[in-house]
């Protein structure tokens, strides 16, 4: 019952709403998939405010329903060709942004097979649609785990792309296919290359209701609300200068700009390309934790834990080619306004 509930609605969905997507409309038109995840909901969100038409589409597994705000929600997988058919047949879909990937790098390396189906897989039904309905816009949320080992302190785009888990090779993959479709196809893409995504709405409105997520902030915060709730510092004998890892923190509010500059370029004729994403400067362990107690104002219980295999000391963007060609330029690089915007969005 609950599967024909399911279809039912989406049937009625597409069937009655065409029109508010209807081909003779001006204001483009961008699906977005996964844009129930926490990224992906913000993004939707500054494509409403920027005056775009949305149709997100999520099978819910790891996003919520009520982080979509904007535009028309439907409910489905990737894996599902008809419904891709019957989407594009529908709408009139000017450019596809992708969020829906799974992402937890320890969980790709126990369960690969999941990984691989799911972050290329299921993409390359999506890219099949899409050269199927002659869409060829599309942008590509991508990931800094395809450098592997960083080997320069600032990472380019020309870094070596050494991934070290089945997520990064999964990223790693889809970029090298993404190539191929733009020389065989003309379906021009950006790869949007992330490394730590942080923070929530600055308002406080839009609520932060992935709960595994595992980046670090989060893992902090979460660590707060618990009863006697800790965290574990992998690695504390790094060369660097508290002897924990430094990393890039760079805002969803910041990303989400970026998303849609990058696709907006690609429509005025730009060529496919890549871009690494970050704030240009790195954070260690600590001093995120002694930033969160100074946000909180509670007390951070932590346990000292040995180095995960394939961490490096740091990791930090180089984002300069995004700010040259995009003029793509971070509004939220305080770390303190990072912790306290994804404190507002977990209450």
């Amino acid at each position: 019952m609950k599967i024909f509930t399911s279809s039912l609605f989406i049937f009625l969905t597409l069937l009655f709403y065409p029109f508010l997507y209807s081909k003779e409309q001006t204001p483009k038109c961008v699906l977005v998939v996964g844009g129930a995840g926490y990224i992906g909901s913000c993004v939707n969100e500054k494509l409403y405010t920027n005056g775009y038409q949305t149709i997100v589409l999520d099978n819910l597994s790891k996003g919520h329903k009520e982080a979509v705000k904007h535009g028309l929600f439907i409910e489905g997988d990737l894996g599902d060709s008809l419904l891709l058919d019957h989407i594009f047949n529908t709408y009139s879909i000017d450019g596809v942004m992708h969020f829906a990937a799974f992402l937890e790098v320890g969980e790709s390396v126990k369960d690969p097979l999941k990984y691989y189906f799911n972050n290329v897989s299921s993409t390359l039904n999506l890219l099949q649609a899409m050269h199927k309905h002659n869409v060829h816009t599309f942008i590509f949320s991508s990931t800094a785990a395809i450098f592997g080992m960083p080997q320069q302190e600032l990472i380019q785009e020309t870094h070596p792309c050494l991934p070290m888990s089945p997520y990064g090779q999964s990223k790693y993959m889809v970029e090298q296919i993404l190539k191929d479709l733009d020389s065989a196809y003309g379906m021009k893409y950006t790869a949007l290359r992330y490394f730590n995504a942080a923070g929530g709405d600055p308002e406080g409105k839009r609520k932060l209701f992935k709960t595994n997520q595992s980046n670090l902030i989060p893992v902090i915060l979460r660590s707060l609300k618990k009863e006697n709730g800790s965290i574990t510092i992998f690695g504390t004998d790094f060369n660097t200068k508290d002897g924990t890892g430094i990393r890039d923190y760079v805002h969803i509010e910041d990303l989400a700009t970026a998303h849609i500059a990058a696709m907006e370029r690609l429509w005025a004729g730009a060529p496919s390309t890549c871009y690494n994403l970050g704030n240009g400067k790195g954070f260690s362990v600590r001093e995120v934790i002694s930033a969160t107690e100074k946000v909180t104002g509670l007390p951070v219980k932590v346990v000292e834990g040995a180095r995960r295999e394939g961490d490096p000391a740091i990791s930090v963007a180089d984002a300069t080619k995004a700010k040259k060609e995009l003029n793509w330029h971070p509004q939220y690089l305080s770390l303190e306004d990072m912790i306290e915007h994804t404190w507002t969005s977990m209450q």
